[in-house]
């Protein structure tokens, strides 16, 4: 079982950053690297045994909007590594997953969870190709090939990761038994079937309840572990920039989640290092 960090802009919101920004967290690799060192630490002390790198918004168009050049914006990819690897330092059992988030995330438009692009196959292994090179550079321990809206995104990313000899997990972001491109979710965990380079394949950024009922399918299509962590259950409004509904993500759910095939577990976006505390505990619980 490995239990994975969880929002680590919701942490670096939380200790005073603003990431309204196209860049999101991805900024303060350049500006605030030793907060997100402390971001990770904080999960890290919580119990969590993955730290997953600011590099979900992260992208050579990106950084170049921000006037940041080629060689200036590979290197901060690579500090993301660096970064995670050092909080992680000095303990057993700790490890680092490059963070590769969609498409559409570099948009900065909430278009990650809508998918279909109206990109081809090609455009798509294009766009993520330099970006995942640089991060295979740093030497991850995985990909986190995450927040996937769609189908083809995810043949294109899996299919990269095997080329760069990174064990990847596959992680979409679904709405009810569809992802969020509107695929049915056998289609969707289908793709990592016999793929070696994927070591677990299932759902994160979704509600609690939509992730709780995706666990048996990614597990029974695929054949692989389940990595499972959901967002706090609101609803993100990319037009106001801001969460809306009650929270729903509760520790109670470990159990059930590990009884149905996940064995990396965690939380994603408004899920903090006192969530993920409460995670570690229910699946040391479990493995008792």
């Amino acid at each position: 079982m490995l239990v994975l960090d969880g929002g680590l802009a919701t942490e670096l919101e939380a200790r005073g950053h603003d990431l309204n920004d196209a860049l999101w967290s991805a900024r303060l690799l350049a500006d605030r690297p030793d907060e997100i060192t402390a971001a990770h630490e904080a999960f890290f002390r919580a119990g969590a045994m993955v730290a997953t790198t600011a590099s979900y918004q992260a992208s050579f168009s990106g950084f170049a909007a921000h006037g940041i050049g080629h060689e200036e914006a590979a290197e901060l990819m690579r500090r993301s590594v660096v970064l995670a690897r050092r909080a992680a330092a000095g303990a057993p059992q700790r490890y680092v997953a490059a963070s590769v988030g969609p498409y559409g995330a570099v948009l900065a438009d909430g278009s990650e969870y809508r998918g279909r692009y109206g990109l081809t196959a090609r455009q798509l292994r294009d766009f993520h190709r330099p970006r995942m090179e640089v991060l295979a550079e740093a030497e991850p321990d995985f990909f986190a090939l995450e927040t996937i809206p769609d189908v083809d995104e995810a043949a294109a990313e899996v299919e990269l990761a095997a080329e760069f000899g990174i064990p990847a997990w596959l992680s979409y972001t679904i709405r009810g038994e569809r992802t969020c491109a509107g695929q049915p979710l056998e289609e969707a965990f289908a793709v990592a079937a016999g793929q070696e380079s994927v070591i677990a394949v299932g759902v994160n950024c979704s509600s609690p309840a939509d992730a709780t009922r995706a666990v048996s399918v990614a597990r029974e299509v695929s054949g692989k572990p389940v990595v499972l962590y959901p967002n706090s259950g609101e609803g993100w409004d990319p037009v106001r920039q801001e969460w809306t509904g009650p929270a729903g993500f509760s520790a109670d759910l470990v159990p059930r989640w590990c009884a149905d095939g996940a064995r990396l577990i965690g939380g994603c976006c408004r899920v903090s290092p006192a969530d993920i505390g409460r995670v570690a505990a229910a699946a040391r619980a479990v493995s008792s």
